[in-house]
């Protein structure tokens, strides 16, 4: 079924995009430096996590933490994290307002935001993860804490959304492109970022989501070959099976998040490397397994969870689905109207935290006619 002519994504998504944009002009930025883990070998300007899934021994107390997969330890520092999660959330809504109305008080609001993340050397980040993921007793940083700065993909999107405006001058872009050509380079070469980038599953598809959201705002060509190299050759025959589905994610005790996840991801990727001349969303290996070929299989069970195949995720199964990005991804794609309902009709904007942080894409209209 083909999508009716009349269809037009950003027309849909103006009246929400802006009134997000409106709610958060007036906010003032807070970085990572305004909040201190004190557990972290890192500095005050080094964004600082700790293992999700960590906890306690209950057979001593003061023995390294032990793993407990899909089970959330609340009393781990998660502050930089939210603080990252907020910012991306409230950039991104003034980027794409201001990429869909042109209003310049977006704009204006938007640079703001990432001078004081990015510029200002009292309250940047650092670019680089050394302190993410940490696991107290074990680790003081981890390589799958490159899976923390996701949502930066969607911001590096949104500074280009911002070209033309007259908020962003041009020492301010040539400063926010000299922080992401570091983060590039870092996740590139340092041992964390090169262990990331083998990981086969979503991190290894996050690291990827990143690598060529960052390339595509600094216009690094070879980096962003080299992601097309990995989508074709190592993440799409190395994770999806011949039904479409992710086995390692399927495996997991939130099979249903997991999958979701890594497919809103891949997509993600896709609609980034995409050209006038190929897009990966239709491509295909030559066994028929392609993106599309991940929609049909995970679209049913989020038009009707009820039909899952698998036991429920051991955490958050009734907050999932929301509006997730794959589905218009593969709709703009293929016509699918089916698809295109179904994303209509979920919340566009949930409101608990571990649903956010686990939807990098929030706004499709940054991630479309990307040139």
């Amino acid at each position: 079924m083909l999508l009716p002519l009349d269809f037009d994504l950003a027309a849909h998504e103006r009246p929400r995009v802006v009134h997000l944009a409106e709610a958060v002009l007036s906010t003032e930025p807070r970085s990572i430096t305004s909040a201190v883990n004190s557990r972290s070998a890192g500095g005050r300007n080094d964004f600082s996590s700790e293992g999700d899934y960590w906890w306690p021994d209950p057979k001593d107390a003061h023995a390294p933490y032990v793993q407990r997969d899909g089970l959330t330890n609340p009393d781990n520092f998660v502050a930089h994290r939210q603080l990252l999660l907020g910012f991306a959330r409230d950039f991104g809504a003034l980027a794409a307002a201001y990429k869909l109305t042109g209003d310049e008080r977006f704009a204006a609001a938007a640079v703001r935001q990432a001078h004081v993340w990015f510029v200002d050397p009292t309250t940047r980040m650092n670019p680089h993860l050394l302190y993410s993921q940490a696991i107290k007793g074990r680790s003081t940083g981890r390589s799958i804490g490159v899976i923390d700065t996701v949502h930066l993909a969607e911001v590096a999107l949104g500074i280009e959304a911002l070209r033309g405006s007259k908020a962003l001058m041009k020492d301010e872009e040539a400063a926010l492109m000299a922080w992401f050509r570091d983060y590039l380079k870092w996740i590139s070469t340092h041992p964390y970022g090169v262990d990331e980038s083998k990981a086969e599953n979503n991190h290894g598809t996050c690291w990827a989501l990143q690598a060529a959201a960052f390339a595509h705002l600094v216009k690094d060509d070879g980096a962003l070959a080299d992601c097309r190299r990995r989508f074709k050759e190592i993440l799409l025959p190395n994770q999806m099976a011949p039904d479409g589905s992710f086995p390692r994610e399927m495996a997991r005790t939130k099979p249903y998040g997991y999958a979701i996840f890594n497919l809103d991801v891949m997509t993600g990727l896709a609609a980034v490397l995409s050209s006038e001349d190929e897009n990966l969303m239709t491509w295909s290996l030559p066994d028929g397994r392609s993106l599309v070929r991940g929609v049909e299989f995970l679209a049913p069970y989020l038009a009707n969870k009820s039909t899952w195949p698998k036991k429920p995720d051991v955490m958050y199964w009734d907050n999932w689905p929301v509006r997730q990005p794959a589905l218009i991804f593969g709709a703009l794609a293929t016509g699918r109207q089916d698809w295109l309902e179904t994303w209509k009709r979920l919340e566009p904007d949930p409101q608990i935290e571990e649903i956010r942080r686990n939807l990098p894409i929030r706004n499709p209209v940054l991630w479309v006619n990307l040139k």
